[in-house]
């Protein structure tokens, strides 16, 4: 399939600097070179990097991991792989990875988007997994979310026939808006029972984002897609 065009003149995120704790930098200086896959734009050989043959959940911007790292401990019989770009949330799941001795799970320090595109390897991943996303509330900002018409493509591409792409958010108007443009998708099927949204997976620990969506009184959006 052809190379997916997406705009890149648009970031789908922020670079907060945040601060760094002393704990979350020496993860990234000592514990990078056993977690860690640096950026390259080539396809990855996900086989190799994990050591072996094992179906792949891809999370994009796990924030500080921990529904990656919830989900590698429930699920030692699949790989994850979670990209983000924020330094101190990656700082943070390298520690909770070694702490827990998780071998399963591997991270990647970048722009998602650029990942997908070049990095991973069409037909490679059995799910792919997006929770909380900045939801860009002001319209003048809505060309910025993450999920969108060409993203789709790109993530179905993917996807093995089968996968799943998985989505949630506490903001309504964006999980509609990602509802239609999944919807508008022929090559994706949507799992829900009347082809709207899904009940919460029960598996699926609070994240902190969902955590503040309800204290707030947010109710919360899932979706499942599958691809045909």
């Amino acid at each position: 399939m052809a190379e997916i065009e997406h705009p890149r003149s648009i970031r789908s995120f922020v670079m907060r600097g945040g601060r760094i704790t002393e704990a979350q930098q020496r993860a990234l200086d000592l514990l990078w070179p056993q977690y860690g896959i640096s950026f390259a734009a080539a396809p990855l050989d996900l086989d190799t990097a994990f050591g072996r043959s094992a179906p792949v959940t891809l999370e994009i911007g796990f924030g500080n991991g921990d529904n990656l790292a919830d989900q590698a401990a429930a699920h030692p019989e699949r790989n994850f792989l979670g990209v983000e770009v924020h330094r101190p949330g990656v700082g943070r799941l390298l520690l909770s990875l070694e702490d827990r001795q998780l071998r399963n799970a591997k991270l990647i320090c970048h722009d998602a988007v650029e990942v997908l595109t070049h990095q991973v390897p069409p037909q490679s991943l059995s799910e792919v997994v997006i929770l909380f996303p900045d939801p860009w509330h002001k319209k003048r900002h809505h060309k910025r979310r993450l999920v969108q018409a060409p993203f789709v493509e790109l993530v179905t591409d993917r996807l093995v026939f089968g996968g799943v792409l998985r989505f949630a958010s506490d903001w309504q108007p964006y999980a509609d808006a990602v509802l239609e443009v999944l919807n508008a998708n022929p090559r994706l099927r949507n799992t829900a029972t009347g082809g709207g949204f899904i009940p919460r997976p029960g598996e699926r620990n609070p994240t902190r984002f969902e955590r503040r969506g309800e204290r707030l009184g947010h109710d919360v959006w899932d979706i499942a897609f599958e691809r045909r």
